[in-house]
C-alpha cells in the first residue's frame, strides 16, 4: 500500500472515530462503525459466492448490513445490483439502471427525494444494522477530513434520526 493511501486511510479512520457515536447511542454496543471507500465496499455486494460474507448496501452515505435480506439482496436476487456500493440515486428512483447506482442526487425530483427518505427510514434504518459510512460523505476529494462538514446541513439528512 502506498504511503499516500496509508495517510488517506489514517485520516479517514481518525475522522470516523471522532464522528462515531458512543455505543449507548447505537442501542448498546455492537461492532464499531467503519468508514468505507468505494473499493472497500465493493466486495460486500453478495456476488463473491462466499456464504459467510456479509452483504452491505449504502444509501445517503450510510452503510447497512442487509445480509438478513438475502432473498432481496443476495447473489441473483432482484435488488443485488444495489449492494456493494452507495446506491442512493437508484433507491430514490427505484431504479437498477447502472447509471443510477451512485450516491449523486443531483437533479432528483422532490418526489424521488421523498421516496429516498421514506425507504431510508422505513426499510434500511428500521430493518438493518448500521455498519458504517461512505468516505465521500465526510472526506474531501484528496482524502483529508472535511472539517467544514456539518451532517445536519447536508440535504435530506437528519443526524438525530440516524441512530
Amino acid at each position: 500500500m502506498s504511503q499516500k493511501k496509508k495517510k488517506k486511510r489514517l485520516r479517514a479512520l481518525v475522522l470516523a472515530l471522532v464522528l462515531a457515536p458512543c455505543p449507548t447511542e447505537r442501542g448498546g454496543g455492537g461492532p464499531p462503525l467503519r468508514l468505507f471507500i468505494e473499493e472497500e465496499l465493493a466486495p460486500y455486494g453478495g456476488e463473491e459466492g462466499i456464504s459467510n460474507q456479509p452483504i452491505y448496501l449504502a444509501a445517503k452515505g450510510v452503510v447497512f448490513d442487509v445480509t438478513s435480506g438475502k432473498e432481496f439482496y443476495g447473489r441473483g436476487a432482484p435488488c443485488n445490483a444495489l449492494t456493494g456500493k452507495d446506491s442512493t440515486r437508484g433507491v430514490a428512483k427505484m431504479s437498477l439502471d447502472p447509471a443510477d447506482l451512485t450516491h449523486d442526487t443531483t437533479g432528483l425530483t422532490a418526489k424521488e427525494l421523498e421516496s429516498l427518505d421514506d425507504v431510508f427510514t422505513e426499510v434500511y434504518k428500521a430493518k438493518y444494522p448500521l455498519v458504517g459510512y461512505t468516505a465521500w460523505r465526510i472526506l474531501n476529494e484528496d482524502g483529508s477530513p472535511n472539517l467544514d462538514l456539518k451532517p445536519e446541513d447536508q440535504p435530506h439528512f437528519d443526524i438525530k434520526d440516524e441512530f
